[in-house]
Formats: structure tokens, C-alpha cells, sequence
């Protein structure tokens, strides 16, 4: 009996060890390398911006949705390994030039903050799959919008858009666009779809407007 006591204490003890290191090693693996879409959605999230500051090297995954954030918070651009960051209902009228520091951000999450532009070195952030700015106050897009060559889904819902840069059809593997609840006449809705021929692209009907 006393025997399988301690087999079942040894047992234990190295499933915690062995949990203990997978657990480092996932962690030092999301620092080093980009994580999968399936990896990245179970991580462990940082919801407050005082816990994250205490350990800028493990933040991977960043959420700060409802915060009443007034403008975005420099302190992210601390932040180098950041994969995910959601900053969606607050009130953030502009990204700085600077979110190219976040080289490693894959998704990014602006939605209903009142944002009024998108910037223009927003190209530069070359491992950028997926970027959410719906339900805000953008009138257009920046040329460089067009060098992210990694984008595969793109949310535009909601906006004040009323021009299209040449540029997207660079977007090689775009897979979606989000167009809809924004007045765009059939000519143009046209031009996006030739431009765009390998991407799902969602409408509303038509305006009767002219850009």
C-alpha cells in the first residue's frame, strides 16, 4: 500500500513539473514565434493595462475592450509581442503612426470607438490577418493599406468611406471584405469587385449617388 502511495506522489509530481514547463514553453513560444489563429484564441488574455505593464514581454494577447480609454495608450507600443489587441468601445479617434512598433500583431480590433483615420504607416505592420475598424468614422484609405500582404479578413461595417486606393489589389490573400451599412454606387461596387476578383466582398444595395 505504502508503495502505491508513493508511485501515485511521484506521478504527481512530475505531471505538475511537466505542466509547469509546457507552460513556459508555450509562453517563450509565443514570444519567439507567431501563434496559429486556434493557439492564439485560447492564450491567456490581458484585460488590464496595470498587469500588463508588470510583464511587457509576456503580452501576447491584450484586450481592453470598454475601458473608457480616451485615446490610445502609448504604453502598448511597449508591448513587443503582442499578437491580438482588441481596443474596440472606447473612445479613440486615432491610431498613432507609431502602432508599426507592434511588428507582431496579427488582429487587430478598433471597432465602434469613433475612429476618423486609419494611418498611413499601417502597411508596415506585415503580419496583420485580420483587422476590425467597423461602426466608426472613416472617410478613406491609405495607399499603404494596400501592403499588407498577410490580411485575410477585413471589417469596414459602418463607415463614411468614399474612395478605394488602387492599392488593395495587392491584397493577394484577402479572403473577406465587410462593405456594408456604406453608400456605394453599383459603378463602384463594380470597380472593388474587379479589383478585388479573389475576395468575398458584402454590400448593401447600391446608392443612387455619385463620388
Amino acid at each position: 500500500m505504502t508503495l502505491k502511495i508513493d508511485k501515485f506522489i511521484r506521478l504527481h509530481k512530475i505531471a505538475a513539473i511537466t505542466t509547469i514547463i509546457l507552460a513556459f514553453s508555450i509562453n517563450t513560444f509565443a514570444q519567439d514565434k507567431l501563434l496559429d489563429s486556434l493557439a492564439l484564441a485560447l492564450y491567456d488574455e490581458y484585460t488590464d493595462l496595470d498587469s500588463a505593464i508588470k510583464n511587457p514581454d509576456n503580452v501576447v494577447k491584450l484586450v481592453l475592450r470598454k475601458k473608457k480609454l480616451k485615446s490610445f495608450p502609448n504604453v502598448i507600443l511597449q508591448f513587443k509581442n503582442l499578437q491580438y489587441l482588441d481596443i474596440s468601445k472606447n473612445s479613440i479617434k486615432e491610431l498613432p503612426d507609431s502602432i508599426i512598433k507592434l511588428n507582431n500583431l496579427q488582429y487587430l480590433i478598433v471597432s465602434k470607438t469613433g475612429l476618423e483615420s486609419i494611418p498611413n504607416t499601417i502597411g508596415q505592420l506585415k503580419n496583420l490577418k485580420y483587422i476590425n475598424l467597423n461602426q466608426n468614422e472613416i472617410t478613406r484609405i491609405p495607399f499603404s493599406f494596400g501592403d499588407l500582404e498577410n490580411l485575410e479578413i477585413v471589417d469596414f461595417w459602418s463607415n463614411n468611406l468614399d474612395n478605394f486606393p488602387e492599392s488593395l489589389k495587392k491584397l493577394t490573400k484577402l479572403k473577406s471584405m465587410d462593405l456594408r451599412n456604406i453608400l456605394i454606387p453599383q459603378n463602384q461596387q463594380d470597380n472593388l469587385q474587379s479589383t478585388l476578383p479573389n475576395t468575398t466582398l458584402f454590400f448593401s444595395p447600391a446608392c443612387k449617388c455619385n463620388w
